[in-house]
């Protein structure tokens, strides 16, 4: 867009936003700031597969009400020519504006004709998916950034098979949504209306219920012998996790458990961990803290809408933080293991991995004898397996799915993470670890010895705004040129999934095997403007493996400049 019809709206959205103070004062605040200006409104905040995501505030590279209203706008409209029957099911995580947010959808949702049915407080992302199911819905609405920073939202649209939506479904979504104007959208301060007239519905508390006797039903002990008592310390960091992940527990047993009292309330602006992933260090600080003093067994973080589990364990005295890839690989045995002891493992098992995941998982599955099967980067494409294994009456085949970025499900109740099924899992498994003494790091040894060390690692870089969006896509453009080596490593072989390769749709992504059992694959991000490099160094040296993905990690940032 050019920077005098970036004006244009720019005046637009301040004559037609001036009822929202909030909105009306961020649009003051840009008068006189081309650079912030442009990023609000260089262009139109993208939706996709992963719905919308962005920084909070005006314009419309941002999300606030009539970002949302018009997306809805947008569903309500494609739900309708689909022919699609039957409600919405909405739901928030504790972001500041998720609720506002969530009342703005309920409200020009039931606008346009739809029965919607709304939690009234918040709760995790894969308690949405589990009621979409549940209450036979159209479709389901997740607002939520998951673990993005405190100034970002997000909104995340689930098919009445809970899960995301296909890149088909959203492209139809998008031919919608690019046909309305963000002020021509009806019902947006409706909500109480819509409520009182009965058109939107509060969804009762038994739902959660239900949702936690199916995850407790997913136990793998079998009655065999647990230690329960095993010291725990969780944190919910501020997010949706604390009422969920501390009743599961306590219905299953486990009442030696602290919560890390700072971040047990919700609070949207997440002040003691300003990036809520637990994939961070910083994120799990205050928890690292509270364990070391009561020398807990182990930590265990969820992301603020609890669909995502970070981990720290004791090794040698010390707290180390446990990778996406090292909690997958341990739940993926251990839910093996067990089910082949409790006489539960189909005969077509299949577990479900993310190509830019740890290939050891390969290893693992082909020990048991369980199929494996790759799928592009982003939980849904493992919802999306579980949902093609239901249609050819396979579902009992599925035992286990996880990503390195902290996701996992062994159960099909939800078709995205689950962060309360994957903890009471991680408690499970090292409480009936503690029962044969064998500790957290123990059990990790144990596989690196029989498999092989592998050392995986994912690397960010930020490019905000349009010249950054920019030179991300450049980036993509130049590892599609003749490379021959990188960091003075030889490239074996390089794949293109642009292409649509490997029985896989086609996406921005390049991976690349290298000499000497080291790879990387290469992506933007789909929520957010950075890139991401995925490098995985097998070797007997832990030394040699970090000291050969700090090549290509230095070969990497070199390239992007």
């Amino acid at each position: 867009m050019t920077e005098s019809l970036m004006m244009q709206e720019y005046l637009r959205w301040v004559e037609s936003a001036a009822a929202d103070k909030t909105l009306a004062a961020d649009l003051l605040s840009m008068k006189d700031d081309e650079k912030k200006r442009e990023d609000a409104f260089f262009r139109a905040l993208e939706f996709g597969t992963g719905g919308l995501r962005g920084v909070l505030g005006a314009g419309t590279n941002r999300m606030n009400i009539y970002t949302v209203a018009r997306a809805t706008a947008g569903i309500a409209a494609y739900l309708d020519k689909s022919g699609a029957k039957g409600g919405v099911a909405i739901g928030c995580d504790t972001r500041n504006m998720s609720r506002e947010f969530a009342e703005v959808t309920a409200s020009v949702l039931a606008e346009a004709g739809r029965k919607v049915y709304l939690f009234s407080t918040a709760l995790p992302t894969p308690v949405l998916s589990f009621a979409t199911r549940e209450l036979g819905c159209a479709a389901g609405i997740m607002i939520t950034a998951s673990h993005n920073p405190a100034e970002y939202n997000g909104y995340k649209v689930y098919g009445a098979d809970g899960c995301q939506i296909t890149e088909e479904v959203a492209d139809g979504v998008i031919r919608e949504i690019n046909a309305l104007d963000y002020f021509d959208v009806n019902g947006i301060y409706s909500f109480k209306k819509h409520l009182e007239r009965g058109a939107v519905e509060y969804i009762k508390e038994e739902l959660l219920e239900s949702f936690l006797k199916v995850v407790s039903s997913l136990s793998l002990l079998g009655g065999d012998r647990a230690d329960k008592s095993i010291k725990i310390v969780y944190t919910p960091l501020n997010g949706t996790g604390f009422v969920p992940v501390t009743r599961i527990l306590e219905l299953n047993g486990y009442n030696n458990v602290t919560v890390v009292a700072e971040q047990a309330t919700p609070d949207g602006n997440f002040p003691t961990c300003p990036y809520p992933n637990p994939e961070i260090p910083a994120a799990l600080t205050l928890g690292l803290k509270y364990a070391k003093e009561l020398d807990a067994d182990f930590l265990i973080a969820t992301d603020p809408d609890c669909d995502r589990v970070g981990v720290a364990i004791k090794e040698a005295g010390e707290f180390k933080i446990l990778t996406g890839n090292e909690v997958g690989i341990l739940l993926l045995e251990y839910v093996i293991k067990r089910r082949k002891a409790l006489g539960l493992m189909p005969k077509s098992a299949v577990a479900v991995k993310t190509i830019v995941t740890t290939g050891l998982a390969s290893a693992i599955a082909k020990d048991y004898g369980v199929e494996l099967r790759d799928v592009l980067t982003g939980f849904k494409y493992i919802g999306e397996t579980i949902g093609e294994l239901e249609a050819n009456d396979r579902l009992s085949d599925y035992v286990f799915g996880f990503e390195e970025s902290c996701g996992y499900l062994s159960g099909a109740h939800a078709r995205d993470k689950d962060g309360v099924n994957a903890a009471h899992l991680v408690c499970e498994m090292f409480a009936y670890y503690k029962a044969q003494g064998i500790s957290p790091a123990d059990a990790i040894n144990r596989i690196y010895d029989r498999y092989g060390y592998a050392k995986n690692s994912l690397y960010s870089y930020g490019f905000g705004g349009a010249d950054g969006f920019a030179h991300m896509q450049q980036i993509m453009q130049n590892l599609r040129g003749e490379l021959t080596e990188f960091g003075g490593i030889k490239i074996i072989n390089s794949l293109d999934y642009k292409k649509g390769i490997c029985g896989l749709p086609k996406s921005d992504v390049m991976s690349f095997k290298l000499e000497g059992d080291a790879s990387f694959i290469v992506r933007p991000s789909g929520t957010e403007p950075k890139i991401k490099i995925y490098i995985e160094v097998i070797a007997e040296d832990r030394a040699h493996a970090a000291e050969v993905t700090e090549i290509i990690k230095s070969a990497f940032e070199e390239f992007i400049k």
